[in-house]
């Protein structure tokens, strides 16, 4: 069993604090982060402006002049000790993938490395159960746990300075799905027509830290018509409610 640090509190800048639970991205680690996301929207602490979780910390942005920074540590710290809430009931996310040829150009490159064939690795990540652990780098990044660790890849040694928005692809032991074109160092399985963040549509977000994802496959030939009802705001996703 994992032995998961006392919390601790790092000053980021003059107005937001963060709550370090360890260095490890670690599934209990992750956890306790979320289960004080959740206290501290329950607690609806005054000063308060926003919560954004990641793997091992929450960075709580606040005002000064209505909470001091030594009032709110110490409120976080007691927090952070306190019996986790009951975690909201996670929704779970079907994710449709085209996997391979021009839409995963490092499939090929992935199935090579773990001397296993391109349909083994698409059946290995197509069959994984996973947990959004956080959002990030860009708007409706999601960071996934739970890859296979069979075809855990680790990253590219030259990362490429775009990627094609809705990419789908793994970096050691992470999965991802990526929603806008970006750089990255991470191996292209595949392309998903979902719009995971899209500016237009209600919501706007569309998973969130705590949610389940899976994928399957989707026939390229089908990729363009999903991907035209995608960009005009329709949720190609499909969702399965608790």
């Amino acid at each position: 069993m994992t032995e998961i640090p006392r919390p601790r509190i790092l000053p980021s800048g003059d107005a937001a604090v963060t709550v370090d639970f360890g260095r490890d991205i670690d599934p209990e680690i992750n956890r306790k982060v979320l289960a004080l996301d959740r206290r501290v929207a329950q607690e609806s602490i005054i000063g308060i402006r926003e919560t954004i979780p990641t793997y091992r910390s929450l960075l709580v942005h606040y005002d000064p002049v209505v909470i001091g920074f030594d009032e709110l540590s110490r409120g976080l710290l007691r927090l952070a000790e306190l019996p986790a809430p009951p975690a909201k009931n996670a929704r779970r996310w079907r994710i449709p993938v085209t996997y391979g040829g021009d839409h995963g150009i490092d499939l090929d490159e992935v199935a090579k490395f773990h001397g296993i064939s391109p349909d083994e690795v698409i059946a290995r990540h197509s069959g994984g159960d996973y947990f959004v652990a956080m959002i990030g780098f860009t708007p409706g990044f999601a960071y996934l746990a739970g890859l296979d660790p069979s075809i855990a890849t680790p990253r590219r040694q030259n990362p490429r300075v775009e990627t094609p928005a809705g990419t789908i692809s793994i970096g050691g032991v992470q999965a991802c799905v990526q929603c806008l074109a970006a750089p990255s160092g991470w191996h292209l399985l595949g392309r998903t027509p979902v719009r995971t963040f899209h500016p237009h549509r209600n919501p706007m977000f569309l998973i969130e830290p705590g949610d389940a994802v899976t994928f399957y496959p989707l026939e390229a030939s089908k990729f363009a018509e999903l991907d035209r009802a995608a960009e005009h705001g329709e949720i190609v996703a499909d969702l399965i409610l608790p």
